[in-house]
């Protein structure tokens, strides 16, 4: 069956009926070409994407710069290598970048072109869309499968994901590394006798607190129950240490809703040698964490 096969009538669809069709997109229809000079320009240009460029149709037939200068500055020199690479090997433009509007708001295009080969130079047939609420909702579920959603914190997964980030970079560049384990001391004890929702309360105001004595550069995440990890990159042992104390010091004197005292952390740091892998790294930091837990809690042990 065609795709005219279902409409009532069957007859090649007017300017004015394919006018209103590219008005509903949610972008445009468009011929970009390049002269051999190199000079681009919108021959034809036409859907409710052009609000978005605020740049008048006439305008940009002779000239597409204002267009691409509403480029992110990042993603500018993408597009241009792009269409450079598009000319060369005659090869569709695609992907998708972040366009700046006129009043600063930042969206993003998904783009797909074919280019032609002719006699002025080379001419794309291609069409824009607005794909900002779908690359919105990715953002969204992909916050929602690296974060734990009741202290905020990164996950297992995504601890793992950035452990082996930083162990790469440690391992090709011989640069300092460490790895926290932290963990609430008979935290079974504040659930028992406060109830489950201040332990709740417990652990995402730990979270908050901990990330104010953080770097931007680290990274905390809840590995479960009560127990939390820290990568600490470009750290030695030594400012691990020292950082750690910090940490149990201010949890030991916080109130957190149940009176100051009533919640300590023990914690297991490691140092990252060359060449040890992932596995190795969380189990020495994992001993040195259950060390601390034999010898009384509420006390840091470290090791290289």
């Amino acid at each position: 069956m065609s795709p005219t096969d279902v409409m009532p009538d069957t007859r090649c669809p007017d300017s004015h009926t394919l006018m209103l069709l590219a008005e509903r997109l949610p972008g445009l229809l468009f011929q970009l070409h390049r002269s051999e000079d190199g000079h681009l320009h919108f021959p034809y240009l036409v859907g409710s994407g052009t609000r978005l460029l605020d740049v008048a149709p006439e305008q940009l037939a002779e000239d597409a710069t204002p267009a691409l200068q509403r480029l992110d500055e990042t993603d500018y020199p993408r597009m241009m290598a792009s269409i450079e690479r598009s000319v060369r090997w005659q090869t569709p433009i695609m992907g998708k970048f972040r366009l700046t509007t006129q009043d600063g708001q930042s969206r993003w295009i998904a783009v797909r072109a074919q280019p032609e080969q002719v006699e002025s130079g080379v001419l794309w047939h291609g069409m824009m869309l607005d794909i900002s609420e779908q690359v919105a909702e990715e953002d969204r579920l992909r916050q929602l499968s690296d974060t734990d959603p009741l202290t905020g914190l990164a996950n297992r997964r995504k601890l793992l994901k950035r452990l082996d980030e930083e162990i790469s970079l440690s391992n090709r560049h011989a640069i300092p590394l460490s790895l926290m384990m932290l963990d609430l001391d008979h935290f079974k004890h504040i659930n028992d006798t406060w109830g489950h929702l201040q332990g709740d309360d417990v652990l995402a105001s730990l979270a908050r607190h901990a990330r104010d004595l953080l770097r931007e550069e680290d990274l905390m995440a809840r590995l479960g129950g009560e127990e939390f990890a820290l990568v600490l990159p470009l750290t030695p042992r030594g400012n691990a240490e020292r950082l750690a104390e910090r940490l149990r010091r201010h949890i030991a004197d916080h109130d957190f809703g149940i009176g100051p005292g009533n919640v300590t952390a023990s914690i297991g740091i490691a140092e990252h040698r060359v060449g040890d892998a992932r596995d190795v790294l969380l189990e020495r930091a994992d001993e040195n964490l259950y060390a601390a837990k034999r010898g009384g809690r509420n006390q840091v042990i470290s090791s290289r």
